[in-house]
């Protein structure tokens, strides 16, 4: 069958291109942003990529279009296709009438955490010999690629809230029918598709209704968002986890560093086990937590779990090492939400004590050009030493008031070859330069390091 991908470069659509080329099929797709780490992935599998979307692509006559959520009505490709007989559909659907089917799916949802909890997670049972299949929207660095079939039962996905396509408005989740479900947290997000919190919650409630009975629900217990969407209905067994403990919680944690890189599980107030890994940051330390959980109700004991984690190498971009100039080291993290914002400076700073942090962000996201996380950016940034803010057109409020907030340490910059040269010229050694967006910031990380090693 020849499946053509319309907004292939995404991770999530990737993913899928990847799965159907692994089962056999062949895979065209186009795209209008391509960027590594995708791009490279899907050209590794001799995947064809088409720049834009120009109708034409059409031409190719494949047996089905599946279509990614970026694209809407109006566009000469959609009114194309919607003129032609060809078959189409979402990619969610796609996935769950063709591999989904049969597997026992473990879907990791929640506003924060999905991609590395749902990572460890695929990894934990990896390292048990029960090769999973995946699906995630990021690059574990345990595997090299977002998705893959696996030839166990078990299938990890990914399980987003955005919309599925521009004829679907139902969450992508909705179509996975998950035997187990982890929840990590709720939060407002998406505002370009949800007007409220409550919007969101009945979301989730409606993928509580296709978990089945037999089944069961990891769930971060000393989230009230999460609780009063539970209370809303449950017919499935709940499993608790809190890292500080909460009521409800049958997992939590005991610090051993300050910085999470070690902490001691326990289970219902009894020691379970160890974890020492290479990672930092007390968000991850509550995924690590998520995913051991959440794989003891899969039948893997937390010693294994515990065990694998001390291997686990992190996410692509997910306070990545980008690399190191002149004692200066460069990170890329995907934080766009003022949470993950706060969570990952605090990550670094329980890391690297009282070396100065320069944190770089790039407002990005839907939610964050429509200005609903302006009120609480400044304070996401107030860990920081230094703050520049990258000011994109189009955005719709002014970034000068955050950094108004944040006092002589805040910066706002319009061009990104401006930002490059006076990052350069301020950056001294023993910096630690914290770079935010989830999108390609326009290779400014690549650039700020070139820019670092070509200074005299």
């Amino acid at each position: 069958m020849h499946i053509h991908i319309i907004g292939i470069c995404g991770t999530f659509m990737g993913g899928i291109a990847a799965l159907a080329r692994a089962d056999g099929h062949r895979v065209t797709g186009s795209d209008a942003k391509v960027y590594p780490p995708m791009s490279t992935q899907l050209a590794a599998l001799g995947i064809e990529l088409i720049d834009g979307y120009g109708p034409e692509q059409l031409d190719l006559k494949p047996d089905v279009v599946l279509v990614g959520n970026v694209m809407s009505r109006g566009n000469a490709l959609i009114e194309r296709l919607l003129d032609s007989p060809l078959a189409f559909t979402s990619g969610p659907q796609w996935l769950a009438e063709n591999l989904l089917r049969g597997r026992e799916v473990v879907a990791v949802a929640g506003t924060h955490g999905k991609t590395t909890t749902a990572s460890m997670l695929a990894w934990i049972l990896d390292r048990a010999g029960r090769d999973p299949g995946f699906l995630i929207g990021g690059i574990p660095g345990n595997f090299g690629v977002s998705a893959r079939a696996g030839s166990g039962s078990a299938f990890v996905i990914e399980a987003d809230e955005y919309d599925t396509a521009f004829f679907d408005k139902r969450a992508k989740f909705i179509h996975y029918r998950p035997r187990h479900l982890v929840l990590t947290n709720l939060e407002f997000d998406h505002a370009d598709i949800y007007p409220d919190l409550a919007s969101i919650q009945r979301q989730f409630h409606h993928l509580m209704r296709t978990v089945p009975g037999s089944g069961r629900v990891t769930w971060n217990a000393a989230d009230a968002s999460l609780a009063a969407m539970l209370a809303m209905g449950c017919w499935t067994p709940l499993c608790g986890f809190a890292r500080d403990g909460a009521a409800g919680a049958d997992w939590q944690v005991q610090l051993i560093e300050a910085d999470g890189s070690a902490f001691e599980l326990l289970r219902r107030g009894k020691a379970a086990g160890i974890v020492r890994w290479p990672l930092i940051g007390l968000h991850n330390v509550e995924n690590g937590l998520a995913a051991i959980a959440a794989a003891d109700g899969l039948g893997v004991a937390p010693a294994g779990a515990a065990a694998a984690l001390a291997e686990f190498r992190g996410v692509r971009r997910r306070l990545e090492l980008r690399g190191e100039a002149r004692g200066i080291r460069v990170y890329d993290d995907f934080a766009h939400h003022p949470t993950a914002v706060a969570s990952t400076i605090d990550a670094m700073r329980r890391h690297v004590g009282k070396r100065r942090i320069v944190a770089v962000l790039e407002p990005r996201s839907n939610t964050m050009r429509l200005g609903h996380h302006r009120e609480g950016l400044a304070a996401s940034l107030a860990g920081a030493d230094r703050v520049w803010m990258y000011q994109p057109a189009g955005l719709d409020w002014n970034l000068g008031e955050i950094a108004a907030k944040l006092g002589g340490k805040g910066a706002v910059v319009r061009d990104i070859a401006e930002l490059v040269a006076t990052l350069a010229a301020e950056l001294k050694s023993g910096d630690e330069v914290l770079i935010m967006s989830n999108g390609g910031f326009g290779g400014l990380h690549d650039r700020l390091l070139q820019a670092l090693r070509a200074a005299p």
